[in-house]
C-alpha cells in the first residue's frame, strides 16, 4: 500500500511542473575584493563598445570596405557588440549593485541572447575563414562565388540555423520541473547549471547541451583547420615566397581571432572536465573568454588589417578638412 502511494506521489510530482518565480545567482564564493573584477568588466565593456562601434562606423562609411570580406568583419563586429551588451549590463547589475534573484522568463531570455550571439560568432569565424579558402585556393573564380549577395545569404542562414537552434535548447527548459534548489551557481543564468537544477527528466537538455557545445565550438574550429590546411597546401604550390607571405598576411588577423575565441573557451572546458576546477576559477575564465575576444576584435582587425588602417587615417584626414573649411568658413 505503501508502495503504490510513494509511487503515485513520485508520478504526480513529474506530472506537475513547478517553475520557480525567481533564480538566484551565485556568482564567485568567498572571493576578496571581487567588486575590482566587475570594475575591469565595466571598462571591458566600455572599450568593446568603442572599438567594435569604431569598425562598424568605418565599414559604414568608406565605400571601398563594401566588399564580402567585410560584411562579415563587419556581421563580427555587430555580433561582438550585441553579445557583450546581453551579458556583461546585466552582470554588473548582479553583482555590483547585488541584484541576484532573476525572474524565470528574464533568465531564459538571457540565456537565450548569449548563447546565440556566441552561437553566431562561432559559425561567423567559419564564414571568415571559407572567404580566405576561396581567395587563395580559387583566386580565379573569387568574384563569382563569393559576392555581396551570396555573403548576405551565408550570414542569413547561419543567423537562421542558430536562431532555430539556440530556441529549440532553451525552450526545452520549459518543460523541467524546478522543485528543489534555485541557486545558479554560475555568473550568469547559463545553460547548464540551469537544467541541472531541475528535479524530473534532463535528458533531452543533457543531449541538447552536447549538441549544442559540438555544433558552436567543436564543428567550426575543426572546419577551420581543414580550411587552411587546404589554403596550406595551396600556398605550397605557389614558387614565390614573396607572393607566398603576401597571401599569408590576409590570413593572419582571422587566425589571431580564431584563436583568441576558441583555445580559451575549450580549454576551460576541457579542464572543468577532465580535472577539478575551483568554482572561482571556472566562472572567472568563462567570463573573460565570454568578454575578452569581443574587445580585442576590433582591435586585431584594425591594427593588423591595412586596408582598415588606411580608410580609418583617410576618414581622419576627411574629417579634419571638414572642419578646417568650416572653421574658414566662420571666420570670414
Amino acid at each position: 500500500m505503501m508502495a503504490s502511494e510513494e509511487k503515485s506521489a513520485a508520478l504526480l510530482i513529474n506530472a506537475t511542473f513547478v517553475r520557480p518565480v525567481n533564480f538566484y545567482i551565485s556568482g564567485f564564493s568567498n572571493m576578496p575584493h571581487v567588486k575590482y573584477y566587475f570594475v575591469f568588466l565595466c571598462f571591458v565593456y566600455v572599450f568593446t563598445v568603442l572599438g567594435n562601434g569604431l569598425l562598424l562606423s568605418v565599414i559604414c562609411l568608406v565605400k571601398s570596405l563594401h566588399t564580402p570580406r567585410y560584411m562579415i568583419v563587419f556581421n563580427l563586429a555587430l555580433t561582438d557588440l550585441c553579445g557583450s551588451t546581453a551579458l556583461i549590463p546585466k552582470l554588473l547589475s548582479t553583482f555590483l549593485w547585488d541584484r541576484r534573484l532573476v525572474a524565470y522568463e528574464a533568465c531564459l531570455s538571457e540565456m537565450f541572447f548569449v548563447l546565440f550571439f556566441l552561437g553566431v560568432q562561432s559559425w561567423t569565424l567559419l564564414a571568415m575563414a571559407y572567404d580566405r579558402f576561396v581567395a587563395i585556393c580559387f583566386p580565379l573564380r573569387y568574384h563569382r562565388l563569393v559576392t555581396l549577395p551570396s555573403s548576405g545569404l551565408l550570414l542569413l542562414g547561419m543567423w537562421a540555423f542558430i536562431l532555430g537552434m539556440v530556441a529549440f535548447i532553451v525552450g526545452a527548459i520549459d518543460r523541467l520541473s524546478f522543485c528543489g534548489s534555485v541557486v545558479v551557481k554560475s555568473f550568469f543564468c547559463d545553460h547548464a547549471p540551469v537544467y541541472k537544477l531541475a528535479c524530473n527528466d534532463k535528458s533531452i537538455n543533457n543531449a541538447m547541451a552536447y549538441v549544442g557545445f559540438a555544433l558552436v565550438l567543436v564543428i567550426p574550429p575543426i572546419l577551420i583547420v581543414i580550411t587552411y590546411v587546404w589554403i596550406s597546401v595551396a600556398l605550397s604550390r605557389i614558387a614565390s615566397v614573396e607572393e607566398r607571405l603576401k597571401a599569408l598576411k590576409t590570413c593572419t588577423s582571422h587566425l589571431i581571432i580564431v584563436a583568441i575565441f576558441f583555445l580559451p573557451i575549450l580549454a576551460t572546458n576541457i579542464a572543468s572536465v577532465a580535472t577539478f576546477l575551483h568554482p572561482n576559477a571556472r566562472i572567472m575564465n568563462s567570463s573573460l573568454t565570454q568578454t575578452i575576444p569581443a574587445l580585442l576584435n576590433p582591435i586585431v582587425y584594425s591594427l593588423k588589417t591595412e586596408e582598415v588602417l588606411v580608410s580609418i587615417k583617410k576618414l581622419y584626414r576627411r574629417h579634419r578638412v571638414s572642419n578646417f573649411t568650416s572653421s574658414k568658413i566662420c571666420r570670414h
